[in-house]
């Protein structure tokens, strides 16, 4: 009965908008339903543009203009609160509901929300962003410790493995299922003797592997990636042997370890070189579908404030706001794709990150020959977007692009890194460039609380903002400061 009451109020309300633009502006049945949609969807452009319309008929037709103008406004002013008393009702539960569950329950809350929306990349950025504002650490997927669902693991966020791309749920559940069966993995390969090599592909492997899902068995996640044929070939193997009844000189036979503890040495891994911090981050973007041990741009965030340059989140608020704007932004590239149009003309589509979000942005000839190398993937940049609403989507195209370093033009005098036990300087070596004038500090927090110790490496070395910001993501790095 509600809903049969709540669907004619909405019917009811609907009619009414149309009836009184028809019969005192002159709108068609057509401009009518226009009319209706624009103040349905609450779209401040498009009801700009009917109110012109609408004060341009009222007028024709006689109409006050004042009284016209009033008529207008109070249709709108319903239409952004008025709602039938059922639909209002429900809607006031659910929210006391899912209030009380956040702010008593918020680990559990946003881990039950991130399951919710595994498939949705973008949600799932908009809940790891809203986990770290209030304190809570999302974790990195883990053959050992992640399961299907994102779950609360001692009042952090464990990152599900279900959620990665190219890796079903399915696969994932034999995972778990082993993990439960037959302990921890203890290395890679007793995971490969025990995982169902039917269920995992290269691919997925693959995404496991660059997502750091294997960084508790093997933190070289380059030597790991290089050598995913051999592993999987070594399963394929032992699956065999087993399917055929063999085993091996000492006997035993998969499971927890019988076959691991005496095969394991057949498992032979080339040595490869390691991902700089850059590639470590871009391996993980693949898999995961944005950053999420740290961001590329993480250091430039106070200089970017002084500039007054935007968020991707805040120009998107803008433009729903507003219908369209124009800012400054700073990103990463992820991608480009080069087009040809009719006329012979080059074009791209661009894939951008920064901390608050992703976007895609279309760039025309002249700004893609002005922006040179500046665009290529990998590289931080300073836009300048144009972006309009288009439906339910933003559409963004760029203006002009530069090289974030170059716009930025500045340089450090003191780089100090704070670190815990973790901390490798050899990590450090490789990131870092020679031949500068910045001075580099490692403030080292001993085990007892409140102990560090404060070394300083050198005062020649060359550190990039995008370099910077990279660095947070190495192992032992708590936090960057610069001065």
């Amino acid at each position: 009965k509600e809903t049969l009451q709540e669907t004619y109020g909405v019917i009811i309300y609907q009619e009414q908008v149309m009836q009184i633009a028809q019969r005192l502006a002159g709108y068609s049945l057509g401009e009518a339903d226009l009319l209706r949609r624009a103040m349905g969807k609450k779209i401040k452009a498009e009801m700009d543009k009917q109110k012109v319309r609408f004060m341009e008929g009222a007028l024709k037709n006689g109409v006050d203009k004042g009284r016209a103008d009033y008529i207008f406004e109070l249709v709108a002013k319903f239409a952004g609160y008025g709602f039938n008393k059922s639909h209002a009702a429900a809607y006031a539960l659910l929210a006391y509901q899912t209030g009380y569950l956040k702010a008593n329950y918020q680990v559990e809350f946003l881990a039950a929300s991130m399951t919710y929306d595994m498939g949705n990349t973008d949600k799932l950025l908009v809940f790891v962003q809203e986990a770290r504002r209030n304190g809570i650490k999302v974790l990195p997927p883990s053959v050992n410790h992640s399961d299907v669902d994102f779950l609360p693991e001692d009042g952090a966020i464990r990152y599900s493995l279900a959620a990665l791309k190219n890796i079903g749920s399915g696969a994932v559940q034999s995972i778990v299922d082993e993990r439960k069966r037959g302990g921890p993995f203890k290395s890679l390969a007793d995971f490969a003797e025990r995982f169902d090599s039917k269920m995992l592909n290269k691919r997925a492997v693959e995404t496991l592997v660059a997502a750091g899902a294997f960084d508790s068995l093997e933190e070289r996640r380059a030597r790991v990636y290089a050598n995913i044929e051999t592993l999987l070939a070594y399963a394929g193997r032992v699956a065999n042997d087993r399917a055929s009844g063999q085993c091996d000189l000492f006997g035993g036979g998969g499971g927890g370890g019988g076959v691991g503890s005496s095969s394991a040495a057949t498992l032979q891994l080339r040595n490869a070189p390691d991902w700089d911090l850059m590639e470590t981050l871009s391996h993980e973007l693949d898999a995961i579908g944005f950053y999420l041990s740290g961001h590329p741009l993480d250091s430039y965030t106070e200089a970017l404030e002084q500039m007054g340059v935007l968020s991707w989140s805040d120009l998107e608020a803008k433009v729903r706001d507003k219908g369209k704007a124009e800012a400054r932004v700073a990103a990463t590239v992820t991608y480009k794709q080069e087009r040809k149009s009719k006329s012979g003309n080059r074009f791209a589509f661009g894939g951008f990150s920064d901390p608050s979000g992703q976007f895609e942005a279309v760039i025309f000839s002249d700004t893609l020959s002005l922006a040179g190398e500046a665009l290529e993937p990998g590289k931080a940049v300073l836009l300048n977007i144009e972006a309009e609403l288009d439906g339910e989507s933003v559409k963004t195209r760029v203006r002009t692009a530069q090289d974030l370093d170059a716009a930025l033009g500045r340089t450090r005098s003191c780089f100090s890194i704070l670190a815990d036990g973790r901390f490798s300087v050899a990590d450090l070596a490789k990131n870092v460039g020679r031949d500068g004038n910045v001075v580099l500090k490692v403030c080292l927090r001993l085990g007892d609380a409140g102990r560090e110790v404060e070394i300083t490496l050198g005062q020649n070395f060359d550190i990039s903002s995008r370099q910077a910001g990279a660095l947070k993501a190495l192992p032992g790095v708590l936090d960057v400061v610069t001065s």
